[in-house]
């Protein structure tokens, strides 16, 4: 299937996907509560503005501002009724914004979990997932976007549900699980279990890999278990910049640009294809990782020692490809290379 993501695959060794889509829309006013999907029709000057930021910044991929916009999830607020609306203006403002930026920037329609427990562990059925992502990916379609892209996915069967509705239209993908658990997802899948469970999927992605999760270094070290388990297909790391901290009543990220760039390089170094952030991401994270991509040398992949000097410890002993249980270890702060 030929479209502008595999096209741009063909010419480089490594793509520049975007950063965070909530931290920067509360940057520019969103409240706690409120559904960003909702500001693509009561603002979308500033999700014109959130795009351009990713794009200014260097990004060769952005995700629009559709992540939330499923039937369930829109159900809180409302606008169950709206999910084809918003996400076709969330499209629509999103291939404004790279049709104007005079070289190959690709659209990538967002789509988050629908927050519920599939059966038979909770109520949502297969046909009712599928039916969901459906609607969000015709919607994401009939506005213009590139590639579909589910992301932070704990649980393999809406991974397949996703796949399925964006075989139904039509549509290329890409998909990310979040590793947020003692190096698994949510549901338990580790890196390894995730890349069996792409190779039984009909509709196959562009690419796969993981965002979002505990911080940089346990995401990478997931990209290693990706690579160590030979998927065959290009790995996508999105890491939020740094870890989470609750301060003057909001959740600050403690990652500087200085060590988005270390993380940038690390990633391409591990064997991601497609490098970008996650929560806590901003444009100025994203202009030293462009930067750092572009000026620092390739280098074999990195040792774990080497990941936590950079990065700081990882969360867990193990993250499970090695057969060992979840056992913590207590976090310190980033060390710094000799």
């Amino acid at each position: 299937m030929t479209n502008a993501l595999s096209e741009l695959l063909k010419t480089r060794d490594w793509l520049m996907a975007d950063g965070a889509t909530g931290t920067n829309l509360f940057n520019m006013g969103l409240m706690s509560g409120d559904a960003p999907e909702l500001w693509n029709v009561d603002h979308p000057e500033k999700i014109r503005a959130l795009y351009k930021g990713a794009a200014d910044a260097g990004s060769d991929i952005f995700l629009t501002n559709s992540f939330g916009a499923n039937a369930s999830r829109l159900k809180l607020h409302g606008a169950e009724g709206r999910v084809f609306e918003l996400n076709k203006v969330a499209a629509e403002l999103g291939r404004e914004v790279a049709d104007a930026a005079g070289r190959p920037i690709v659209v990538a329609g967002s789509v988050g979990p629908t927050g519920e427990i599939m059966a038979p562990m909770g109520s949502l059925t297969h046909e009712r997932a599928v039916e969901m992502f459906h609607e969000q990916a015709e919607g994401l379609k009939a506005g213009g976007a590139d590639v579909l892209w589910v992301e932070t996915i704990s649980a393999a069967e809406e991974f397949v549900a996703a796949a399925e509705a964006f075989a139904l239209a039509g549509m290329p993908w890409c998909g990310t699980m979040s590793f947020d658990t003692a190096g698994r997802t949510m549901m338990g899948l580790t890196s390894a279990d995730m890349v069996k469970k792409i190779g039984k999927i009909t509709h196959q992605p562009l690419a796969f890999g993981a965002n979002c999760g505990v911080g940089a270094s346990d995401l990478l070290r997931t990209v290693l278990g990706f690579t160590a388990a030979g998927p065959g297909l290009p790995i996508i790391a999105k890491g939020n910049a740094g870890i989470p901290k609750y301060h003057d009543g909001h959740i600050h990220y403690d990652g500087t640009p200085e060590l988005m760039a270390d993380y940038a390089v690390l990633a391409r170094d591990s064997g991601a294809t497609i490098i970008g952030g996650c929560c806590g991401t901003t444009p100025d994270h994203l202009r030293a990782m462009r930067e750092a991509l572009e000026t620092r040398p390739r280098s074999h992949a990195p040792t774990l020692d080497v990941i936590a000097a950079a990065l700081g410890d990882f969360s867990s002993a193990s993250d499970g490809t090695d057969g060992a249980g979840p056992v913590a270890t207590p976090r310190r702060g980033r060390r710094r290379r000799a």
